[in-house]
């Protein structure tokens, strides 16, 4: 059933705080979605913030809508940000007979999409974000007025060395005792990001993968991810009309520059930006300075 969107607020005055292009990691707000939608595959959990034409922004791996925290103060200012946690990830459950793939996750988007009751928003998409966006507009038929692919897991192949050893011995990493599995986990985040994490932000970001079942649930998503889910994606790109942006930190770690370079490339008459001192998380490393660029941008494709 379709309900009006709404604007929103996190509970017990968790609400974001104004972001500045000098907001640092150590500037951390609370963070928690206040609402939850039952779809297919589980239950997500989702916020919505802000006045103005519809943004919804879709977070990557191994992140969360946390990830988001300090850009929606900036978009909320000139549009209505939705905001959801990936099945899995976050504060959304998945269920026990669900895979927490690309495909599932754009099938979300578009169930959500529809109960929010939106005609074409503007989609936002980071690391496998982007593919799950484009998979959505593209195979599940959700209509996008603008695309904005950050630091995109689209054009393979995507998987970093380390995702990839983890699918090649999945059982070595299920039956690691917690404590080392975590030093991993943190070791890893730490990578994410050009700019070092306050241990408060770090903390966040690990809260979710830690003990036993944040250890399935990483494995989970982590074997889950495939370049088969964007295989299509990339075959139809060809077929992308609504405005783009390719938008990439410049000192991703992850996902070369060069990659944003080779996806803008494939897209008819997509942009391409960079945000200096940003890693991959650049939405965590310049939160003020990926807010306005998109702000921007949509604001100029709309005109």
């Amino acid at each position: 059933m379709r309900t009006p969107a709404t604007t929103n607020t996190p509970a017990t005055d968790t609400r974001p705080t104004t972001s500045t292009p000098a907001m640092t990691h150590a500037q951390t707000p609370p963070w928690r979605l206040p609402d939850r939608v039952p779809v297919t595959g589980g239950e997500a959990a989702t916020g919505v913030f802000g006045e103005g034409p519809a943004v919804v922004l879709v977070h990557g791996t191994p992140a969360s809508s946390y990830l988001w925290r300090n850009a929606v103060p900036v978009l909320a200012r000139h549009h209505t940000v939705y905001v959801w946690d990936l099945l899995g990830f976050g504060d959304s459950r998945i269920t026990r007979d669900a895979v927490p793939s690309i495909a599932r996750q754009a099938r979300t988007l578009a169930e959500l999409v529809a109960h929010w009751d939106l005609d074409a928003p503007a989609l936002v998409g980071h690391d496998i974000g982007g593919g799950i966006v484009l998979r959505a507009h593209l195979l599940e038929g959700v209509r996008a007025s603008r695309l904005a692919l950050l630091d995109a897991a689209v054009l393979g192949p995507w998987n970093t060395p380390f995702t990839e050893h983890q699918q090649r011995h999945a059982e070595a990493y299920r039956t690691m005792p917690a404590p080392v599995f975590d030093d991993l986990v943190a070791a890893r985040l730490r990578t994410a990001c050009h700019r070092p994490m306050s241990e408060t932000t770090a903390a966040a970001y690990r809260a979710p993968w830690a003990g036993d079942e944040g250890r399935r649930r990483w494995l989970d998503q982590v074997c889950a991810v495939s370049f088969e889910d964007t295989r299509e994606v990339v075959a139809r790109l060809g077929e992308v009309t609504a405005p783009t942006l390719v938008l990439w930190g410049a000192e991703d770690q992850w996902l070369p520059p060069a990659t944003g370079d080779r996806l803008a490339a494939a897209i008819p008459g997509a942009e391409r930006a960079t945000i200096p001192g940003a890693g991959h998380f650049l939405a965590e490393d310049r939160p003020g300075e990926t807010g306005e660029a998109l702000v921007e941008f949509f604001g100029r494709t709309a005109g």
